[in-house]
Parts: structure tokens; C-alpha cells; sequence
């Protein structure tokens, strides 16, 4: 399908799709450097046990948020690794963290999880804000799955960016 063909809801040209239907990186060479911010968030659900283990520092995998805020970290500077499309970039900050809210009323047990990332550069941060939150969640499952099985990843989502453009 040609470009002109996938248009979006906007009614531009697909970014990431040539003329020949070919996906493909974008050329931002010509884009001018500008301060750019991506915040991102998501929640892991969980018992309330499970919540407690991880708050007393009593799982058995070790310090769960610490670990948690060092693979997020770690993933958001991966991320053009890990996402075939997006530009390598030089990070100059990214945050992560977490608030640890106990079941109350229908709410379940959780923890709620936020990355904040920025970059002086060509292209935003959403992807890295998203991979951060993304991959500190899967660590909070990976060291708790053990006491609690029936965690839930959900409500992963780009809550602001700034900068460039459209932000």
C-alpha cells in the first residue's frame, strides 16, 4: 500500500511507510534540536499480601522497587533496540517511580508506576517513557509472580510530552 494510500486520521501521510509501502526509519536530519519530555505511567495489580512483601522489602528476589527503578532506567536507554523504528537517543534524564497504594473499597492493591523522561534532540521521548514504565512493571511480576500469580499488568498509556512540534 502506497503512502498516499495510508493515511492517517489526520489525513497526513503515514511517517514510518515510503512511497513503495516499505516500512522504514524517519529522516529527522533536517529537524531542529529542542528540549523534549515524555511522561508516562502504568499499574501493577496485586494482593494485598503482595503488596505488603514488596513495601517491608521481605521478597525473596531482593529490594523489588529498587530493582524495578534500575530496569526501567535501563530499558528506556534501550529502547531504539528494542522498537525497530525509533532513532537511538542521547538521554539526558529519566525517572521512575512508584507509589504503592493498598486495596480500598473495589480499588485492589497496586502499584502505580511513573517514568519521566527527557532529551535535547530531533525526536520525542514517548517510546522511552512507555518502555521504561513497561519493563519496571513486567520486573515487579518477574520478582513476585512466585507469591502472587494473578498480577496484572494494565492502563500502560503516555500521559503528557512536550517539546518539538506536536508537544
Amino acid at each position: 500500500m502506497a503512502a498516499s494510500q495510508a493515511a492517517g486520521a489526520r489525513g497526513d501521510e503515514w511517517t514510518h511507510i515510503d512511497d513503495r509501502g516499505q516500512a522504514h526509519m524517519v529522516d529527522v536530519g533536517a529537524k531542529a534540536d529542542t528540549e523534549r519530555e515524555a511522561l508516562a505511567r502504568g499499574v501493577v495489580l496485586m494482593q494485598p499480601h503482595t503488596l505488603e512483601l514488596i513495601s517491608a522489602g521481605q521478597m525473596a528476589k531482593g529490594d523489588v522497587l529498587a530493582t524495578a527503578r534500575l530496569a526501567g532506567i535501563m530499558a528506556a536507554k534501550q529502547t531504539s533496540s528494542l522498537i525497530p523504528l525509533c532513532h537511538p537517543l542521547l538521554l539526558t534524564h529519566v525517572g521512575v517511580e512508584f507509589s504503592l497504594c493498598p486495596a480500598e473499597g473495589e480499588a485492589p492493591a497496586r502499584v502505580e508506576i511513573e517514568a519521566i523522561v527527557r532529551t535535547t534532540g530531533k525526536t520525542g521521548v514517548e517510546m522511552e517513557a512507555l518502555t521504561a514504565v513497561s519493563v519496571a512493571a513486567l520486573t515487579i511480576y518477574d520478582m513476585g509472580k512466585a507469591v502472587d500469580r494473578a498480577m496484572r499488568i494494565t492502563d500502560v498509556r503516555l500521559v503528557r510530552k512536550a517539546g518539538g512540534k506536536s508537544g
